[in-house]
């Protein structure tokens, strides 16, 4: 089964934007993420309509933070995706007949809701700016380690 990566892959972006001078065109961003342009922009629409980024267009124009990074959590940024799926499990049968299916389904249906209602905690408890602050801790640590143990960093 296929992970659904656009957290991730946003937040990703949201760092590179925190990070930046300026606009960041869509292009740029998208490429970052390993994507489409347009992708990006379906992605960022939700963003955009909570108030988290904006955009302009023209020579010069891209995609900027509109709020403080300290202000945006995790999980705000989870809603403003559209709460994608958080937990992957499935059913073998949706509404069975057969009463070990039932037994097996109740289970499963109180671990996942129980596991997204801790996940979700915790993204409501994590900011950008916490990400931010650990990116910078890492990007210290790199730059002053040896670099034959250093891996690939994407400093943006």
């Amino acid at each position: 089964m296929k992970k659904n990566s656009q957290l991730s892959d946003v937040l990703h972006v949201l760092l590179h934007m925190a990070q930046a001078e300026g606009p960041a065109t869509s292009e740029l961003l998208a490429a970052a993420m390993q994507t489409n342009p347009v992708v990006l922009r379906r992605l960022m629409a939700g963003l955009r309509d909570k108030g988290f980024v904006r955009s302009s267009k023209g020579h010069g124009g891209g995609w900027v933070l509109s709020c403080a990074l300290e202000a945006v959590t995790l999980r705000s940024v989870y809603e403003a995706l559209g709460e994608p799926s958080l937990v992957s499990l499935g059913f073998r049968e949706n509404h069975p007949q057969c009463l070990v299916a039932q037994a097996v389904n109740e289970a499963l249906g109180v671990a996942v809701q129980d596991a997204e209602r801790l996940l979700l905690e915790r993204l409501g408890e994590v900011t950008l700016a916490d990400l931010a602050s650990d990116f910078r801790r890492r990007l210290k640590a790199h730059r002053h380690a040896p670099h034959r143990l250093v891996e690939h960093v994407h400093e943006g």
